[in-house]
């Protein structure tokens, strides 16, 4: 099976250092389970920027590499992530925590997880 292919999603305005330690903290654990891992922090800060550059370029990495979204601690308090994870579930793509979805690679059964609640 290839590599599930997960979207970070998470708060990151208002936190110290925009939350990228959680979000590159996140990733690693990510791919230590074996997934491939889009992460918006990987972005990186630019001056000219307002928030809705920074969504417009997220979703779009999203959209076009993700097959699901993992989600960090606090994402339901985030304008950015609840807008991620509504289009996620829009489009079927299974959504969980870091720690669930590491679970699952761990159990041996992401496969049949995955034949069941993806679509």
């Amino acid at each position: 099976m290839a590599l599930l292919r997960l979207y970070l999603a998470g708060p990151m305005t208002g936190y110290p250092a925009f939350n990228y330690p959680a979000f590159f903290a996140a990733a690693q654990t990510l791919r230590d389970a074996g997934y491939a891992v889009i992460n918006p922090a990987s972005i990186g800060l630019h001056a000219d920027w307002a928030y809705a550059d920074y969504l417009r370029v997220s979703l779009r990495l999203m959209l076009n590499s993700g097959q699901g979204v993992a989600v960090l601690p606090r994402w339901d308090a985030s304008r950015g992530a609840q807008t991620e994870v509504q289009v996620a579930r829009a489009l079927g793509w299974p959504v969980h925590t870091v720690a669930e979805w590491q679970a699952l690679a761990a159990s041996g059964t992401l496969a049949e997880y995955l034949a069941v609640h993806s679509h």
